[in-house]
């Protein structure tokens, strides 16, 4: 474990804005996702530079369509759990305000950025180098850029959730929990 003086946050660009929770809603894939990742993914690094940010989710696979929610895994090395908390803090994130948070020893903090004449949801997936989780979500990324069927049925499962009257947002993860599961579990 590292024993730095925690580094002075105050000059730091606040970039995110309040995020504003939406039912669950599929929408076409939005090719500005992967710059707006980007954008975000470089402010991070520009003031945590042994930190990995890496985009995830349906906005991180093209032409699969989702909530349009940016889905972001920021990976600390051991010991920079609280840094990377107050510097998301600082740039704007907010805690989660649905029920069910993430817990804060694994947390998400969410926000919102305007770019190209939109706004764009953040969810900021903050998860220790040392778990096994990040190789999960990247399989499961991975799997849907290459194979088309499998992200047409994952789309095709999205939709029949929504269909189904399910738009509260933590319903809605929870019913595509088995789907992401099965798939990560396949890649094994």
């Amino acid at each position: 474990m590292r024993n730095e003086i925690e580094p002075d946050w105050s000059g730091v660009e606040r970039i995110i804005s309040r995020y504003e929770e939406l039912p669950a809603v599929c929408h076409d894939y939005d090719p500005r996702a992967p710059e707006v990742a980007a954008i975000i993914s470089r402010a991070i690094n520009s003031h945590l530079a042994d930190v990995s940010v890496e985009h995830i989710g349906s906005t991180s696979v093209p032409n699969c369509a989702g909530k349009g929610v940016i889905d972001l895994m920021v990976i600390y090395p051991q010991g920079r759990l609280e840094p990377v908390k107050t510097l998301l803090d600082a740039l704007g994130f907010q805690r989660q305000s649905t029920r069910d948070p993430f817990p804060e020893s694994r947390p998400m903090r969410i926000g919102s950025i305007g770019y190209d004449g939109a706004v764009f949801r953040i969810h900021a997936h903050v998860i220790s180098a040392d778990s096994t989780e990040p190789e999960g979500l990247r399989s499961f990324r991975d799997r849907l850029r290459a194979d088309q069927k499998l992200s047409a049925d994952y789309v095709a499962r999205k939709k029949m959730i929504i269909c189904s009257g399910v738009t509260d947002s933590v319903d809605y993860s929870m019913e595509k929990d088995d789907f992401i599961k099965g798939v990560i579990r396949s890649s094994e």
